[in-house]
């Protein structure tokens, strides 16, 4: 029997995330590799290869016509990390297609970096940094007029999935009130984690730290306009660290400049932020260029997920570390 195919179409990710040498030798032990890097594949290399091809790896468009020209596929395995509205997810359960993420690979480095995050923006940080440097600081309790602590803090999570399972357990030893709005789990699941349910009005209004942790779907997308955000508790910490499509971007960066509320952000509508935007002259926001996720040991937690579940699926074992797609749930995705 000749190896099952592998055929690699993972852009953004490179080959020094998601192919090096040692991984590609670990693919090369378990099926023969085909691969295409530095965007995403061309569809006549797709068609040249659908026919043999096992196991997917990449964001690849796999509409219903095309999964019915791949009679051997019995995987896809998304490595960017979220789920994309570009596969028949339906199709792919009626046919036993594993179809994996590897979000969960991401989510520890992206919970420490929101942790630091809001504990720069309690403390104000980033305005000792900017006022140390004009020769403007104050030392001590003068220069802690406006710190808040951590410690004790009422705290909301909008959006529970990944990163907010990784996160709370970081945010727990702070003694903080743990407040949850995600109205894709039940009351009875947040309370079993421990968790406590609440509205959207209240985690904005009730909060003095908010994580804004959801993906964007088709129904919240923007869901977070300049009336929402307006009620958010004044002088509040609001880290926008999943994706910036959840609001209103605009009128979120207008109200953190006017010091409604303090702001960590680390994604952006458009990447790479254009050198001439106007978000780059805001003040008093805590920016960076979307590092949340990016260490290198996230991609290496990605390599590892991945040679694992593609040794199991191969073996006609179930996978076991990668995040599993619910159809009704993936298709209503609308990250980038």
């Amino acid at each position: 029997m000749s190896a099952p195919l592998i055929f690699l179409d993972p852009h953004p990710r490179t080959q020094a995330m998601v192919y090096t040498p040692e991984c590609a030798e670990a693919l090369a032990g378990i099926g023969r590799v085909v691969a295409h890097w530095g965007s995403r594949a061309p569809g006549d290399l797709v068609e040249a290869h659908l026919g043999d091809m096992v196991v997917l790896v990449g964001q690849t468009d796999m509409p219903a016509d095309r999964l019915a020209r791949a009679p051997k596929l019995r995987a896809i395995l998304n490595v960017k990390a979220n789920w994309e509205p570009n596969i028949d997810y339906a199709g792919c359960v009626a046919r036993g297609i594993h179809v994996l993420s590897a979000a969960p690979a991401m989510a520890p480095a992206v919970a420490e970096f929101c942790l630091g995050q809001a504990i720069a923006l309690l403390r104000g940080l980033p305005a000792a940094n900017t006022a140390f440097r004009a020769g403007r600081e104050e030392y001590g309790i003068a220069g802690n007029r406006t710190a808040r602590s951590l410690y004790g803090a009422e705290v909301a999570l909008i959006g529970y999935g990944n990163l907010g399972r990784a996160l709370a357990p970081l945010l727990r030893p702070f003694g903080v009130r743990l407040r949850v709005h995600d109205p894709w789990l039940s009351e009875g699941y947040l309370r079993a984690e421990g968790l406590e349910p609440v509205s959207l009005e209240t985690a904005l209004s009730g909060s003095d730290v908010l994580f804004l942790l959801a993906g964007v779907t088709d129904e919240n997308e923007g869901a977070l306009d300049r009336a929402r955000l307006e009620t958010v508790r004044p002088d509040a910490s609001v880290i926008l660290a999943s994706r910036a499509e959840i609001v209103d971007f605009d009128a979120f960066v207008d109200l953190a400049s006017q010091g409604v509320f303090r702001a960590a952000i680390d994604v952006f509508p458009e990447e790479p932020v254009p050198d001439d935007a106007s978000v780059r002259a805001a003040p008093d926001i805590l920016f960076s260029a979307h590092l949340a996720g990016g260490l290198e040991a996230s991609y290496a937690r990605i390599r590892a997920m991945m040679l694992d579940d593609i040794a199991q699926i191969l073996r006609g074992l179930p996978p076991g570390r990668m995040q599993r797609a619910e159809p009704a749930l993936a298709a209503r995705m609308r990250s980038r």
